[in-house]
């Protein structure tokens, strides 16, 4: 009836991770987590002292970033959603504080360690790279790279029991 198949004779094939569309959405995801942590870690070292208790959510932001970077770069497409949520309320800090590093440059205020036009440039700069890693991510996750697929070593499917 059926035959016996080693588990060695089984290779699993994810056909939605060879298209070239797939292999760029990931490329283009890892690359705006990476800019967008490289982007807050510049904001956080540069403006350490200016930033009143954000320090912590900020370096949490890298670390995230960069840990979904890592997933993303091995095919997980679970953290895509994840990481379109938080880029949404990076977006959201960055317009609100980025115009805040311009009127910083002002007197009266203490210098951060880099000149605040600059934060202000890189904190608003946050906004578009976020928005591309938002559109990105979806993109990524409707892909389904998930999705595997059974063939036998011989290059034949395997066939079911009931079909």
């Amino acid at each position: 009836m059926f035959a016996c198949v080693m588990a060695d004779d089984i290779i699993i094939e994810h056909p939605n991770r060879d298209k070239a569309s797939s292999k760029l959405v990931k490329l283009l995801v890892v690359v705006f987590l990476l800019l967008s942590a490289v982007l807050v870690t510049v904001v956080t070292v540069g403006g350490w002292d200016a930033l009143a208790g954000a320090q912590i959510l900020q370096i949490a932001y890298i670390g995230l970033y960069l840990l979904m970077a890592f997933f993303v770069a091995r095919w997980n497409r679970g953290v895509l959603p994840v990481a379109a949520a938080l880029a949404i309320i990076m977006v959201i800090f960055a317009a609100v504080s980025g115009p805040e590093w311009f009127a910083r440059a002002k007197d009266g205020f203490s210098d951060p360690d880099l000149d605040a036009n600059l934060l202000g440039t890189l904190t608003l700069l946050l906004v578009p790279v976020q928005l591309l890693l938002i559109a990105f991510a979806m993109r990524g996750f409707t892909q389904a790279w998930n999705i595997e697929v059974e063939r036998l070593a011989d290059g034949s499917t395997r066939k079911m029991p009931g079909k």
